[in-house]
């Protein structure tokens, strides 16, 4: 098949998602894959000009070697108040090209704007058009005008498309409450790689090089730091009560909005011991890093809408590690993992601290690491991949 991704972040530099792991692995299946991206962080680039020209990056890989995924980025105008419109210019540009070029059998989208442009250029030419959801991206939108205005657009792209997927079964149900046919709207959920995320990695480098004791536990957080991540709250209680917590340490991989809060944190609390910031780490190093934790955490704010209804990849990512998983009560993961799978639901991110210390004191790490564990067990790649497969080849044969 030749397949084109629609997307509005940087496939290039972005933390692996849903549809890396998919699209490298039918690439690794003699499919032909093109991306067409967009720059959503240039503003913190520090780019001089007021305008980016086309740009095309050939053999792409972020998981496989090996795998070639074509990313292409249309131009793009450097000025705010100029930046969707001159993206919905450009974008539409570039999909009808490729509908010329590239002999396109199915067009798989992920975003908003060009998701849009993608199911109406899909239909116009007689192509499959498939919806893909990992997030319910109208509440990533922080103006609320604009949340409604994407809102729109995501139901006017649900109507227009042949096929709807999504990633677990509140978004689902989200999806279905816009509009979107539940006969034609199917659930395929993340994967893993049971291999390269597996209990028997050995994580003791990492806790040498970043002077971890034997004795000490380890809370764990990797990705994108948001402000509602709940990190801050976690570090500022750790900060108040250090004897309560004297054989905790935090460690956090990845950058992001809260990354400069959290040095701010770390310095003023003289927390230089206890809680270790690495900064964004090669995705080829986040088993290690996972290993040399003992109980991973989301401890994102419960209240935060952006929150509500999704499961992030990296929770599959800790569970495969055998990790046990302390989160906030968030509806989209107590649907997803439920009771006594290794995830405990803490009521807020400050709660985080005290569950962790209850965990240590049971001796029930083991334990809940072993039912993370198997309940992940079935889900591997190959697995998924098999299904998004197939789910494409009907869309294009219906």
């Amino acid at each position: 098949m030749n397949i084109l991704i629609v997307q509005e972040s940087n496939w290039i530099t972005r933390n692996p998602h849903q549809q890396h792991h998919l699209m490298e692995r039918l690439a690794q299946r003699g499919h032909s894959i093109r991306v067409i991206d967009y720059d959503i962080d240039w503003k913190k680039n520090n780019e001089t000009g007021l305008t980016k020209p086309r740009e095309v990056h050939s053999d792409v890989q972020k998981i496989i070697p090996g795998v070639s995924v074509q990313v292409i980025r249309p131009r793009s105008i450097r000025i705010s108040v100029l930046e969707y419109p001159a993206l919905m210019i450009a974008h539409r540009i570039e999909i009808s090209r490729q509908i010329a070029e590239f002999k396109l059998d199915i067009i798989v989208g992920f975003g908003i704007l060009n998701a849009w442009l993608g199911a109406r250029l899909a239909q116009r030419h007689g192509i499959p058009f498939v919806y893909y959801w990992i997030d319910a991206l109208d509440t990533l939108i922080p103006e609320k005008f604009f949340q409604m205005l994407g809102r729109f657009l995501e139901k006017q792209t649900l109507h227009n498309s042949t096929r709807v997927i999504a990633i677990n079964e509140k978004l689902q149900d989200y999806a279905i409450t816009l509009g979107s046919n539940p006969e034609h709207t199917s659930l395929i959920g993340a994967g893993i790689d049971l291999e390269r995320f597996n209990p028997g990695i050995d994580g003791n480098i990492i806790r040498e090089q970043f002077d971890i004791r034997p004795d000490e536990t380890v809370l764990f957080f990797m990705g994108w730091l948001y402000h509602f991540s709940g990190l801050k709250e976690i570090c500022l209680e750790l900060a108040r009560c250090k004897e309560k917590y004297r054989n905790l340490k935090i460690l956090i991989v990845g950058d992001g909005d809260a990354y400069e809060d959290l040095q701010k944190i770390r310095e003023e609390n003289n927390l230089m011991e206890n809680l270790i910031l690495t900064g964004k780490q090669p995705y080829e190093k986040i088993p290690e890093f996972i290993a040399a934790s003992d109980i991973c955490m989301l401890p994102a704010d419960p209240k935060e809408k952006i929150m509500q209804d999704i499961v992030p990849i990296k929770m599959y990512e800790y569970m495969a590690m055998g990790k046990p998983v302390i989160t906030t009560k968030l509806p989209g993961l107590i649907k997803e993992f439920g009771d006594n799978n290794g995830v405990l639901y803490a009521d807020s991110s400050e709660k985080v601290l005290d569950m962790a210390n209850s965990i240590v004191a049971q001796g029930a790490i083991d334990n809940y690491g072993i039912s993370a564990r198997s309940f992940v067990q079935g889900l591997n790649w190959g697995a998924i991949t098999d299904l998004f497969e197939n789910l494409l080849i009907g869309a294009i044969h219906d």
